[in-house]
């Protein structure tokens, strides 16, 4: 599989992704910096972010008022446009987020923050309650806007939209994700 290709990964596709890294969809001036806990083995079978058939991210983005319409995965580059982007706490590549250490994720959190410095978002939006607990130490952290920030950039927690969070439907996602669009504005 290519980078960038949108055909369906082989299982040898799959097993060959795992530890990959996929690169980011980042840039300055983001309203939203969307951070995933890792990639997935779709994903870094066809380096695009939330690529798993079933992963809710895409339709949350689009029903929450995010993108004006529902963006395929391969059209993530598009979301820079929009003023959004797309990063991970962990970058390596796995089957399920819980095969990543406690450890990864705590260094995971302090490159995100370097990101963060760097591209200054307004907002950065974790998916994924236990990872942000884990990756920054806050083990009461719930869904919504935290106390901490990151230089001037807010944070978020949204739920993780994969397809194994069964926590939440489509339609409460959507509902996350929308208080945040609401917040943060369309400008």
């Amino acid at each position: 599989m290519g980078s960038g290709s949108s055909a369906r990964p082989s299982p040898a596709d799959l097993a060959a992704a795992q530890d990959k890294t996929i690169p980011d969809v980042i840039g300055p001036g983001l309203r939203v910096l969307f951070c995933g806990i890792n990639p997935g083995l779709w994903s870094g079978a066809t380096g695009i972010h939330f690529a798993r058939p079933g992963n809710r991210f895409w339709p949350a983005l689009h029903r929450s008022g995010f993108t004006p319409r529902l963006l395929q995965p391969s059209e993530q580059h598009e979301l820079l446009g929009l003023g959004l982007g797309i990063t991970n706490v962990a970058p390596r590549t796995t089957a399920k987020a819980d095969e990543l250490t406690a450890e990864e994720l705590r260094v995971g959190g302090r490159a995100l923050v370097e990101r963060v410095e760097r591209y200054q978002p307004r907002v950065l939006a974790v998916l994924g309650i236990g990872a942000y607990r884990t990756a920054f130490g806050r083990p009461r952290t719930t869904v919504g806007p935290q106390h901490e920030r990151v230089g001037e950039t807010a944070v978020w927690v949204l739920p993780n939209p994969s397809g194994l969070n069964a926590h939440y439907t489509l339609d409460a996602l959507a509902a996350e994700f929308r208080v945040l669009r609401e917040a943060v504005g369309t400008e």
